[in-house]
C-alpha cells in the first residue's frame, strides 16, 4: 500500500495542478516531474495516442531526451494499454514480448508501469513510469500512478470544458499565448529533420528570450506582464511564415523553427533582423508605453548539427551570448 507520505505528496501535486488552471501542457509537465520522486522512478512520460502512434508529450528523468518520440501503437506496451484500457506492468523489457524492445533500449529502461489516461470515457494516452532496473515497481506504485492518472484526466476535462479546442490542441499549445508548446515544437523539429535529411534541405532554429519581463512583473504586476507576453507572442507569429513553427517554451523563453531556409547564414540573419524590427515596434497597454526587446540566437541544420538537443543548445548558447553582450554594453554606458 502507498505510505502516508506518498498520499500526502499526491495531495500536494493535486493542489499544484489546481493552481495551473487550464494549462494542460504545464499540468502534464508538473506530473511527470513530481512522479520521479514519488515512486523512485528513473523516468516518467505521458504519451498520447495520435493516429497509429503513441507520442511522448511530457517527459522527465531518463525520458527527457526523448520528448516527441513516437512509438507504434500496434507494437508497444503503451499501445496495448490504450487498447485494453487497463494498467500493465513490465518487470523486464528484455524478456517481454509485448514491448518495443528497441525503443526501451533507446530510452534506457528495463521495467515500467503503464497506466491508462481516460478522457470522456475513452483511453487517450498513458502515464508511464520507468526504471533502468528490472522489477523495480510493485502494486503500491501502480495504485499511486492510478491516482495521478485520475488527476490528469480531470485536468483534461476542465482544460477543454470551457473552450472549443480539442484535447490535442490543449496538450500541445501554451494556454496563455496560444503558441505551440515545447512538446509540439520538438515533435515537429524531429519530423522535419528526418524529412530534410532525405531531401538534402536545410532548416533553422531560433531561441528567443524576451528581455525585461521580470522588471515588468515586479514593477507593474503580472497582469501587465501577461499582456506583454501575449503581444510579444503575436509579434513573433506575425513575423513567421506559414511553414514555420513558433513556440513558447515557458516563462520568457520562445523558439521558432524555420522551415525551410537557404543561402545560409544570410537567411537566418534576415530572419533575426525581421524579428527585431517587428518586436521593437511601440506597444501601449492601458495608456502606458512598454518597451519590447529580445535576445535571439540561431543555429542551422544540418550544417551545424544533425542532433535535436545539440542544435537547440547551440542556438541557446548564442542567445545568452547576445544577452550578456547587451548587459555589458548597458553597464558600460
Amino acid at each position: 500500500m502507498p505510505s502516508q507520505k506518498q498520499l500526502l505528496d499526491v495531495i500536494s501535486i493535486q493542489t499544484d495542478i489546481v493552481k495551473l488552471g487550464l494549462d494542460l501542457g504545464e499540468v502534464m509537465s508538473q506530473v511527470v516531474e513530481r512522479t520521479l520522486a514519488l515512486i523512485g522512478a528513473d523516468g516518467v512520460a505521458i504519451e498520447l495516442a495520435e493516429g497509429d502512434d503513441m507520442v511522448y508529450r511530457a517527459v522527465s528523468g531518463i525520458a527527457n531526451p526523448h520528448l516527441g518520440l513516437r512509438l507504434k501503437r500496434a507494437s508497444s506496451l503503451s499501445g496495448r494499454c490504450v487498447a485494453v484500457g487497463e494498467s500493465i506492468r513490465c518487470d523486464d523489457a528484455e524478456d517481454d514480448a509485448r514491448v518495443d524492445r528497441d525503443a526501451c533500449r533507446q530510452v534506457g529502461l528495463r521495467s515500467m508501469i503503464v497506466i491508462p489516461l481516460r478522457y470522456r470515457d475513452h483511453t487517450v494516452g498513458v502515464l508511464k513510469a520507468m526504471s533502468a532496473e528490472p522489477a523495480k515497481f510493485g502494486q503500491g506504485d501502480e495504485r499511486l500512478l492510478g491516482l495521478l492518472s485520475e488527476l490528469i484526466g480531470a485536468a483534461m476535462h476542465f482544460a477543454t470544458r470551457l473552450g472549443r479546442d480539442d484535447l490535442f490542441h490543449r496538450a500541445t499549445h501554451d494556454a496563455l499565448t496560444g503558441l505551440a508548446n515545447r512538446s509540439l515544437f520538438i515533435d515537429r523539429l524531429r519530423n522535419i529533420m528526418a524529412r530534410l535529411t532525405r531531401e538534402q534541405a536545410r532548416a533553422g532554429v531560433l531561441m528567443i528570450d524576451m528581455d525585461g519581463l521580470k522588471q515588468i512583473n515586479d514593477g507593474l504586476g503580472h497582469r501587465t506582464g501577461d499582456a506583454v507576453l501575449c503581444e510579444f507572442a503575436r509579434r513573433l507569429a506575425r513575423s513567421a511564415r506559414g511553414t514555420d513553427t513558433v513556440a513558447r517554451f515557458g516563462g520568457d523563453e520562445f523558439a521558432i523553427l524555420l522551415n525551410p531556409v537557404d543561402a545560409l547564414p544570410h537567411s537566418l540573419e534576415a530572419a533575426v533582423h525581421r524579428l527585431h524590427s517587428e518586436i521593437s515596434l511601440p506597444f501601449v497597454f492601458e495608456g502606458q508605453s512598454l518597451p519590447l526587446r529580445a535576445s535571439i540566437g540561431s543555429a542551422c541544420f544540418p550544417e551545424e548539427s544533425d542532433d535535436v538537443d545539440a542544435l537547440l543548445e547551440l542556438a541557446d548558447q548564442r542567445m545568452y551570448a547576445m544577452k550578456s553582450t547587451r548587459h555589458r554594453e548597458r553597464a558600460a554606458s
